[in-house]
């Protein structure tokens, strides 16, 4: 297949050949091993540096090496080789740095082999970029920044560094996946999926869905079975069974059969007879919280020697509700002290008169998951159940279940609990956030459900892709949401449509004297996809631009109105608070835009479309919360941010859940009309500004200085006073102070525009002047 093969090991690395193909579209291809080749369409390959360029080069308007730039070459060879001595190096620089004076590329008017081969063996060589830090070579450092600049350079650097990024994460997940799991034979295989029907699938609960189905049915083509833990009546209900196939549904997970743990009841009850027969399971009416201090400090309970027959007859009357009955609950007769306190006697049946969703008011006694796991496994044919290892202490007690009963092996495979940072897994304290109205349900896009993230904008090639490279890790760690926001992005890119939006309070109106009479032109959805369609771009003499460009402009300073031409800034008109009132431009659509440094967004004076912006912060102000931690706390004060905003008809072509781009603003998607506006919810792309925390920038008080009043979680939750977080409180504050320097816990984010021409950095690279410095 023609293109372009690296390999990641190679030392010095090619960047010649890598920015070279790039520019020139060649397919690149990454391997950990391979050496440098490429291929052409012919089929014939070459390798090594110099060959490679030459052979790119061929047939291409690039000139290729010629006498003129035959120096340069030689120069890039030196460069490149680390023999090479440090004063020859510094003499090359100097002589390159030199040639650059009064020229902006090294051999003609158009970029040469010769250029990508010199910027290449600068990148690859320490001793080169040793040099150029004293800062003595300001032409050099400029043609190196227009290099790096080059959007194909960017996109090569940037399939780099993920290749880089793959291989090692692959290494580790691979690895894990080519571990296997133990005692599996092809096609026999049998896993299955066990969520409650409690609440909503989460992002925790679609990696261990993922992994799953990945080892049942694609690593050995076995069994998948969903699998509903219905065993306790007071939480669950049918429509969480509902959302949770859906979800599962929407990730493609389909499993061969759809069973219920409510199936089994009848089957379990008589295990639980059995095992009270076998002398290993006894009941108990030890109060709950003696009981707990007794299992903490190995204290038999005074029931744990009763008889047979008086377990059977106490059981029998739990398994009526009576009142009698509903004092006791069964334990199985594990161990009074074993080191593990998951062996200590634990609870296995308990009474709970509330009628079930599938069975009525048939029982009042309901078995405990712990129980209730392994002989459902067992009975299943499942041969690997493969769960998260906060469940590892309990692997003995899942064991000694299937022993006691003398059911058949089934082994326990465990993995990393997926958990991100400033997140909430826990269904018990999603479901106090539901209670408190502090969100608008189960699908809040600040809600970490599947059904939340996906409305925030998660596509389902982002979740699946990420979960494989997690892997069946065992590491725990609180990851930070970047890589899978930024692996998001990467999906949508290529795809998402560009429209224009403008803060509506933030309009400046622009006049431009040469403008034309009104007329709407077709312009691509996507520069570089056609395949997204096309747009309706209304051009006129009037025209409106976000304030903050209007700031930053200059006086007749050319800037480039995007997807029109350049324009002179004649006139600009500013209130005694600053404030930009109007702007009159003349323009210059003979000008080159690759010259300017601001290119700028704008929508003509028509029938604004009135949309909202919409963008989120976490739920909790601290990373990760302890176990004595209060929930209300830490409670995140406010967490939507709206900002109204104008935009054109095109956005009417949109469907709810499709997915776009404002440009030079972000990634949205559409989550349908409210109020006669269109509401879209920012996506982040997994930059720092994105996932950093916005509550502070709002002049909020911190959580630690001013708790929510009245609110507490747990028990009591539903009496406490009622805080709504959704409200906008925050957005006037940010747009205020939208200038400022975001304050944040996770990031510095420094403001785009800034309105003071920012100090010199004090830094060991080469000095790179603000983009709109005076």
């Amino acid at each position: 297949m023609p293109g372009l093969a690296l390999a990641l090991t190679e030392s010095p690395f090619p960047y010649a050949a890598l920015a070279l193909a790039s520019y020139l579209r060649v397919p690149l291809s990454f391997d950990a091993d391979k050496s440098l080749e490429h291929t052409d369409a012919s089929g014939a390959k070459a390798t090594g540096l110099d060959a490679v360029l030459d052979a790119l080069v061929k047939g291409t308007n690039v000139a290729g090496a010629s006498t003129k730039s035959a120096s340069f070459i030689d120069i890039a060879r030196a460069l490149a080789t680390p023999s090479t001595p440090f004063p020859e190096i510094t003499k090359a620089i100097d002589t390159v740095d030199d040639h650059l004076a009064f020229r902006t590329l090294l051999a003609g008017h158009e970029l040469s082999v010769a250029d990508f081969a010199v910027w290449g063996a600068i990148k690859s060589s320490s001793k080169a970029l040793g040099v150029l830090k004293s800062g003595q070579h300001p032409h050099l450092s400029r043609w190196i920044s227009y290099i790096d600049g080059l959007a194909s350079t960017v996109d090569a650097l940037a399939q780099l560094t993920d290749a880089k990024y793959n291989k090692a994460r692959s290494s580790t997940t691979s690895a894990s996946f080519a571990l296997g799991l133990p005692g599996a034979v092809h096609g026999k295989v049998v896993t299955r999926f066990p969520p409650e029907p409690s609440g909503y699938l989460h992002i925790g609960h679609a990696k261990a869905a993922m992994l799953n189905y990945f080892f049942g049915k694609e690593m050995y083509g076995g069994k998948f079975i969903v699998r509903f833990d219905d065993t306790n009546p007071t939480k669950e209900r049918d429509e969480f069974e509902q959302t949770i196939l859906e979800d599962l549904e929407m990730l493609g997970i389909r499993g061969d059969v759809i069973t219920h743990t409510s199936d089994w009841f009848e089957k379990l009850y008589e295990y639980a007879v059995e095992i009270i027969k076998r002398g290993k399971a006894y009941c108990d009416d030890t109060e709950q919280v003696d009981m707990r201090a007794q299992r903490m400090d190995g204290i038999a309970s005074k029931r744990r020697d009763a008889s047979i027959e008086e377990n059977l007859a106490r059981f029998a009357e739990m398994t009526k509700g009576t009142t009698e009955g509903k004092r006791w609950c069964l334990r199985a007769k594990i161990s009074v002290d074993d080191p593990n306190k998951a062996m200590r006697d634990p609870v296995i049946y308990r009474c709970n008169d509330m009628p079930h969703h599938r069975t009525g008011d048939k029982w009042k006694v309901y078995p405990i998951y712990d129980f209730a796991c392994p002989i459902v496994d067992a009975l299943e044919g499942v041969t690997h159940a493969l769960r998260t290892n906060e469940y590892r202490d309990r692997n003995p007690q899942y064991q000694w279940m299937l022993d006691a009963l003398g059911l058949r092996k089934v082994e326990v495979w465990d993995f990393s609990r997926l958990n991100f940072v400033f997140t909430l897994l826990s269904k018990r304290k999603l479901h106090w956030f539901v209670d408190q109205n502090l969100v608008r349900g189960w699908d809040d896009p600040r809600f970490p459900t599947v059904r939340g993230v996906r409305r925030r904008g998660m596509t389902v090639e982002a979740i699946k892709q990420y979960m494989l490279l997690q892997g069946p890790s065992q590491s725990t760690v609180a990851l930070e949401w970047d890589s899978i926001w930024a692996i998001n992005k990467k999906v949508i890119d290529p795809i998402a449509p560009r429209l224009w939006a403008i803060a509506k309070d933030k309009a400046v109106k622009v006049t431009i004297t040469n403008g034309p009479k009104s007329e709407t032109k077709t312009l691509p959805l996507h520069k570089k996809n056609p395949d997204v369609g096309t747009k309706q771009t209304l051009f006129s003499s009037t025209i409106f631009v976000e304030q903050e460009d209007a700031l930053s402009f200059e006086d007749n300073e050319e800037i480039t109105l995007m997807d029109w031409g350049n324009a002179f800034v004649r006139k600009k008109s500013v209130d005694a608070s600053g404030v930009v009132t109007a702007l009159e431009m003349e323009l210059f659509l003979e000008g080159d835009f690759k010259k300017t440094k601001k290119k700028i967004t704008w929508l003509a004076q028509t029938d604004f479309a009135p949309v909202r912006l919409l963008d989120y912060d976490y739920l909790i102000t601290k990373k990760s919360l302890e176990e004595n931690d209060s929930l209300g706390d830490f409670v995140t004060p406010t967490t939507e941010f709206v900002v109204d905003a104008l935009t054109d008809a095109n956005v009417t072509a949109l469907k709810k859940g499709d997915i776009m781009q404002f440009e030079r603003k972000g990634y949205y998607i559409y989550d349908g009309e409210r109020d006669g506006a269109r509401d879209f919810i920012c996506i982040p792309d997994g930059r720092a500004a994105s996932i950093a925390s916005k509550w502070v920038t709002s002049g909020a008080t911190a959580p630690s200085a001013q708790k929510l009043a009245g609110q507490s979680w747990g028990k009591g939750a539903a009496a406490s006073k009622k805080t709504t977080a959704g409200a906008t409180t925050g957005a006037p504050a940010v747009a205020e102070n939208q200038f400022a320097a975001a304050t944040t816990k996770m990031y510095k984010v420094d403001s785009v525009y800034s309105t003071e021409t920012p100090p010199k950095a004090d830094t060991k690279m080469y000095e790179v002047k603000s983009v709109y410095a005076e």
